[in-house]
């Protein structure tokens, strides 16, 4: 469970979170929809630890951020642009992130990269990637170790009709394996199709909109 009680930043003299309360309940998805520049980044940078509150606190199961936790203990993650090595394939990237927790085997690796919808045995350097690959791979490294919390921003940016589909199959999944999972997208059906609550994001506040299902 995460809880996000009076959380404010501020960078410079502009306040960029203001005043964030919010319990994302375990084992559903949770949307946030805004435009960018809303605070929906931000928002994600502070579950994950990436930044300090002005103000506040964010919990992630009782423990608090930058006391009891430097960041989430099981976490998978993409905010804004998945930094790879260029000149390496894309199983390599892979396995090399692996060798961080070293939790997973190569099977693992190469049964989460067709889940996605590529090719374990691709030669192809992540340079020459499209820019839909790169997605995919992007949310490969983010699944591959099984997390208990998901946190994706723009998951489906870049990806065609069939590559969409598959984020939202993927995604429910990972919901039915208990996983939390909180998505941001500047579009409204992506969020309404698979969110079971949504937020909207607008000028560094959260508003809960609704419960969808």
């Amino acid at each position: 469970m995460i809880k996000i009680e009076n959380y404010s930043k501020v960078i410079k003299e502009k306040k960029v979170l203001d005043e964030i309360n919010v319990t994302f309940k375990r084992g559903y998805i949770h949307g946030v929809v805004g435009r960018n520049g809303s605070g929906k980044t931000m928002l994600f940078r502070a579950i994950c630890g990436l930044i300090k509150p002005s103000a506040g606190q964010v919990y992630i199961d009782s423990q608090q951020l930058h006391k009891e936790l430097l960041v989430p203990k099981s976490l998978g993650v993409i905010i804004e642009n998945v930094g790879l090595w260029p000149y390496y394939t894309g199983y390599e990237n892979l396995k090399m992130l692996s060798k961080i927790k070293n939790v997973i085997d190569d099977d693992t690796i190469k049964n989460t990269m067709v889940r996605v919808g590529l090719d374990p045995k691709d030669n192809r350097t992540y340079k020459k990637y499209s820019l839909g690959m790169r997605q995919r791979l992007g949310i490969a490294q983010a699944i591959m170790e099984g997390p208990s919390l998901l946190i994706l921003d723009e998951p489906t940016n870049g990806l065609d009709e069939e590559g969409v589909g598959m984020v939202r199959k993927l995604l429910l999944e990972e919901k039915d394996k208990g996983t939390t999972i909180l998505i941001a997208s500047h579009n409204a059906q992506d969020i309404a199709i698979l969110a079971d609550y949504v937020y909207t994001m607008r000028h560094g506040r959260l508003y809960n909109e609704s419960e969808t299902s």
